[in-house]
């Protein structure tokens, strides 16, 4: 069984940044995907990023291109979610995932195994 812990959501005003971290339990496989998903009130679950564990990978939906960036700490089973530029429509709660072995597939959800519990993220106007 894996655990995954979010940090770093908060309240931040349009155009600030914040940086979002999820530490894993247990030690993340070379084949595993490490993903972001973010879900505001009212509106399904969405992709955010995702990286390739060995060999760092990474993919981003096109409304976070260019904004945020998605990096990993091997020695810390961690990955991190930079978040720059933020505006009122970034504003939800973030979840990381885990897919043990991943398919090839990085922004559905049905393909993650492991889920944290949630960070709010809240972008002022």
């Amino acid at each position: 069984q894996v655990q995954l812990v979010e940090s770093g959501g908060g309240l931040v005003q349009a155009g600030g940044s914040l940086r979002l971290s999820c530490v894993a339990s247990g030690r993340i496989g070379s084949n595993s995907a490490m993903g972001w998903f973010r879900q505001a009130p009212g509106k399904e679950r969405e992709f955010v990023a995702a990286l390739f564990w060995s060999g760092g990978y990474t993919e981003y939906s096109d409304s976070v291109m260019d904004r945020f960036t998605i990096s990993r700490d091997n020695s810390k089973n961690t990955v991190y979610l930079e978040m720059s530029d933020l505006k009122p429509d970034d504003t939800a709660v973030y979840y990381c995932a885990l897919d043990i072995w991943h398919g090839g597939v990085y922004n559905v959800a049905q393909e993650y195994d492991y889920w944290g519990q949630g960070t709010q993220v809240t972008v002022s106007a």
